[in-house]
């Protein structure tokens, strides 16, 4: 498969306007057009893990992390930056693509993947977020004879398309009116007469983007030489962002809760935030670092925080606050996505080999 084909099915399961605003997703380096033939997955783009790559003749890393954060000024081979990185994956044909918090936010991600691994139910995001593409509502005026030619023009045209869904409208009939100067030339009755027809209002979605071309096509194809047509700004639609919290199917200690989640993620050392003897009846799920994002969701003394890091600040804010937490490690929180995300992958893109990279490891080690 060519790359472009692979990257809209990356965003299709994790679409780039989920990602927050500071964040770097999507294509990072490589070829569109390029063919794809094997794929690597690993939450860091390491040295290590881009050697495996290379060795293993992958054609795109799938990193968690994006190894680009920032502009750049250089791409050198001897820096001691993510850049020599990027600049060997380059020289050896090996594109890159991140989905970050992307992947955060969207269904089946990280946070779903941790929350389900804890064992809740009923889950739902921490927050809503806007979707920040924007659409219009395109309503037209068209006698009944050419709705349907008029609503295909704007369908090629962009307009229409409702999450899987395309060439979507409604339509009700009614009765226009109209008397035309003594220029016009009206397609229905007589200049300077006073007419009635028979007509349907025809209302379509489309992206702001696609508004101008939408525009012509109903000028185009519309029958009256002045067609009527009104648009209407639309209110981005609520989309899940980042975090999950749902109630333990099972309510257990923060010290069993502890236990369970180290079998089952890859971390080394767990730490806990709070009484180690509390039931915890409900989980907040933030993987990597969670900040203060937690704090303003009225946890109390029931509720735990998972996460993958805390801050000392905001460890002692959560004993105030009279919470727990549980930090298994900012990759080991985020390593577990790896194995659903592949197998989701090779449902989508049956052909092409997705394999979990060995070399990716968590960089903070355990010291005997």
């Amino acid at each position: 498969m060519k790359l472009d084909e692979i990257c809209r099915v990356l965003e299709g399961l994790a679409p780039l306007y989920l990602a927050q605003s500071w964040d770097n997703v999507g294509l990072l380096a490589g070829d569109p057009q390029a063919e794809c033939t094997s794929i690597s997955l690993a939450i860091d783009l390491t040295a290590a893990v881009l050697d495996e790559a290379i060795e293993h003749k992958h054609d795109l890393v799938l990193a968690y992390h994006p190894p680009l954060f920032k502009p750049i000024s250089s791409l050198r081979a001897n820096s001691s930056d993510t850049d020599a990185i990027i600049w060997k994956a380059i020289r050896n044909n090996i594109a890159v693509y991140s989905m970050h918090t992307a992947l955060d936010a969207a269904d089946g991600g990280t946070n779903d993947v941790l929350a389900e691994i804890c064992g809740a139910a009923d889950v739902q995001p921490f927050e809503y977020a806007d979707d920040n593409r924007r659409e219009c509502k395109i309503v037209v005026f068209v006698p009944a004879e050419n709705v349907d030619a008029v609503a295909d023009a704007m369908a090629d045209a962009g307009a229409g398309v409702i999450g899987e869904y395309e060439k979507c409208s409604f339509r009700i009939p009614g009765t226009g009116t109209f008397r035309g100067s003594a220029q016009s030339s009206p397609t229905v009755g007589q200049a300077e007469q006073y007419e009635t027809v028979d007509e349907i209002r025809l209302e379509m979605v489309a992206p702001s983007t696609k508004l101008p071309g939408v525009v012509q096509a109903i000028r185009q194809a519309h029958p009256y030489d002045e067609p009527a047509f009104d648009i209407y700004p639309l209110q981005p639609r609520p989309v899940r962002g980042i975090g999950r919290i749902g109630r333990l199917a099972r309510p257990a200690s923060l010290t069993k809760l502890a236990a369970l989640l180290k079998q089952q993620v890859p971390a080394q050392a767990v730490q806990i935030v709070g009484d180690p003897a509390a039931r915890i009846e409900r989980v907040a799920v933030c993987v990597g670092a969670a900040g203060s994002l937690p704090f303003g969701l009225g946890l109390g003394v029931a509720d735990c925080l998972i996460t993958g890091e805390i801050r000392h600040h905001d460890a002692l804010a959560i004993e105030r606050m009279g919470f727990h937490a549980i930090a298994l490690g900012h990759w080991a929180s985020e390593r577990p996505v790896l194995v659903s995300l592949a197998q989701t992958l090779r449902e989508r893109l049956p052909g092409v080999p997705i394999t979990v990279s060995e070399a990716d490891r968590d960089p903070f080690q355990i010291s005997d």
